[in-house]
């Protein structure tokens, strides 16, 4: 079976509502329940572990060297480091991102006695006041503060409303979705990737396709503090993309269209034989591809090996401009991403010796060596 049509729509309605909730690294409850409700609406059977990362699963023809597709819900964000004398919050990042995309940001605090609006703000602020200097100030994050929207003189006031060193702090994300399909917001990375996988369970729900082997689709929680897939698996998962943010910049190959497909990033190169699947059935599937390697970037995959999985790791990105900041990206490519995860859930397994954890050497795959060995060996020709 080819690749099956994406319902669009749905997919950036999925988007929009997921970026609605604020998901914050350990402060990602509400998010799970709402994936939750709708892997209940679709009709999906799934289940959650202790700190709420999904397990949900496409019955397939059988059980045995199973599938599984993972994105995260849990996104950058902040914490409060220390209450300030001003009636102030000092704040660290939650993952690493930048204090000056933080600078100017409305957010959200949440406290045990409720949540707080706020922007966070340089310390020298208004040019009015500190003239040149706001252009010359450093840039970091202990040179930001949070200015909370309450009556707060002093740290005593911060103490009496309930603020607490410790405190998450999410960031608004201010999606704007385009007539021309570009969609421009915070956090894309990766709820885009969320919207990717619930897509590619409609489509293929939708089209009562049969499956190999089970499908599972992974929704972890920490993946911005470098957790992300380490506790969600099966030991019958044998292989696992993940679909995360590609980078567009200088030097990297990443596009806001197509596929972008990761052939390594800091952690290493993932799975060939996997990998190397994923590109031809872009090519099969006429499906606009290119390739990329991440120097600073990891993702669940790497969460999962250094867990201990023994499983084929692959990663599949859509490119986004600004990453960890203001991120853009287009429809086009997480179509293209949802496309090719349709046609990937239907394709034949092509290593059955990958069915059991450990097994003789009958059946182990080979990569291709000798037409491109260039270099002369006794009783062979040169070139």
């Amino acid at each position: 079976m080819p690749r099956l049509n994406i319902d669009t729509v749905y997919m950036k309605d999925t988007l929009a509502e997921l970026l609605s909730i604020a998901s914050p690294t350990g402060y990602t409850d509400t998010i799970v329940r709402a994936a939750v409700g709708e892997l209940r609406r679709l009709g999906v059977e799934m289940e959650i572990t202790r700190r709420g990362a999904i397990r949900a699963r496409l019955p397939g023809a059988s059980p045995k060297g199973a599938r599984a597709m993972i994105a995260h819900l849990d996104t950058i964000g902040a914490q409060v480091k220390y209450l300030k004398s001003n009636g102030r919050l000092e704040l660290v990042s939650v993952g690493h991102w930048s204090a000056r995309f933080a600078e100017g940001a409305r957010a959200t605090v949440f406290t045990d006695k409720g949540a707080y609006r706020g922007t966070i703000l340089p310390l020298k602020a208004s040019g009015h006041t500190f003239n040149e200097e706001i252009d010359t100030q450093p840039v970091g994050w202990t040179n930001v503060e949070m200015r909370v929207d309450a009556m707060l003189k002093d740290d005593e006031d911060l103490r009496r409303l309930g603020f607490a060193i410790g405190d998450l702090v999410a960031i608004d994300p201010q999606p704007e979705f385009m007539d021309n399909d570009f969609i421009v917001s915070r956090h894309l990375d990766d709820k885009a990737g969320v919207a990717i996988l619930f897509a590619t369970i409609e489509a293929l729900l939708r089209e009562k396709a049969e499956l190999p082997v089970d499908l599972f689709f992974l929704f972890s929680i920490a993946e911005e503090v470098g957790i992300g897939g380490a506790s969600v698996l099966t030991d019958d998962i044998a292989s696992m993309i993940t679909i995360d943010n590609g980078t567009t910049a200088p030097g990297q190959a990443s596009a806001e269209f197509g596929v972008t497909v990761g052939m390594a990033d800091q952690s290493g190169p993932f799975d060939w034989h996997l990998t190397q699947k994923l590109v031809r059935l872009c090519e099969e599937n006429e499906i606009r591809y290119q390739k990329d390697v991440f120097r600073y970037y990891r993702s669940d995959s790497a969460a999962a090996l250094q867990a201990g999985h023994d499983v084929r790791t692959a990663l599949i990105t859509f490119g986004v401009d600004s990453s960890h900041g203001y991120e853009r990206v287009h429809l086009h490519a997480l179509r293209s991403i949802a496309e090719l995860l349709t046609a990937y859930a239907v394709s034949p397994v092509e290593i059955q010796r990958d069915r059991e954890a450990m097994g003789p050497i009958a059946g182990f795959p080979t990569q291709p060596m000798e037409d491109a060995d260039v270099f002369p060996r006794p009783g062979k020709p040169q070139l």
